[in-house]
Parts: structure tokens; sequence; C-alpha cells
């Protein structure tokens, strides 16, 4: 693996482990889902950097999984889960309002759904 994807991939796999940490101590759910955006934004950045796509400064998982459905079909399934994940990026990161709380269980299933996606691309790259 190229230098400059696996400085991608170590960041993300921080991301993972911050989630993990936080949903481990029942901790901020709304954080837990920032860092699992987070995490397969930056895996799914490496991915497309391997395959020759320059970067674009954006978050919408949505397109960037997209961008990555042209290069193997197979991240069309993970439309929904990037959907959602963006959903909760921008929810948890802007006022106005109270800082949102999610139940634990939708953030377990938003990091192992995100951690499927992740594996995809460890396969890949």
């Amino acid at each position: 693996m190229k230098k400059r994807i696996e400085e991608w991939v170590e960041r993300g796999e921080h991301d993972l482990e911050a989630a993990q940490l936080l949903l481990d101590r029942e901790a901020h759910s709304d954080i837990v889902l920032f860092h699992v955006h987070q995490a397969v934004e930056k895996y799914l950045k490496g991915f497309l950097i391997d395959h020759g796509w320059k970067l674009e400064k954006i978050h919408d998982l949505e397109t960037l999984i997209t961008y990555a459905a042209d290069f193997d079909g197979i991240f069309k399934n993970y439309l929904d889960t990037g959907r959602k994940l963006t959903a909760f990026y921008y929810t948890e990161r802007y006022p106005p309002g109270p800082v949102p709380s999610y139940p634990m269980e939708e953030a377990t299933q938003m990091l192992e759904a995100a951690s499927e996606i992740i594996e995809k691309i460890k396969d890949r790259l």
C-alpha cells in the first residue's frame, strides 16, 4: 500500500477506535457517530485516491460512495448507510439547537455498518 493511502487508513482507524472507546463507555452518542462518519470518509478517500481520484474537500458520504461505486459496483449497497451517516455528521457538528443524543443501540448499528464498508475497502486496497 502506498504511503499516502496508509496515512488515510491510519487516520480512519483512529476514528474507528475513538468511536469504539466512547461506545464502550456508553458516552456521547453524537460524537460516536461523528467519528464513525470520519472513519468511513477517510477510508473512502484513501480508496478513491488509490484509484486516481483527485482529492475533493467534501464530507458527503453518499457522493463518495457513488464515486467508489464507479470503481467497484459493490459500494452501491452502502448508499443508504452513507446518507444516514452524513445526516448525523451535519446534525452533530453545527448549531442551532441542543446537542443531539441518539440511542446507543443506533450508534452501535451505524458502527457495525461502517465497519462492513471499511472491510470492503480494506479488501480492495
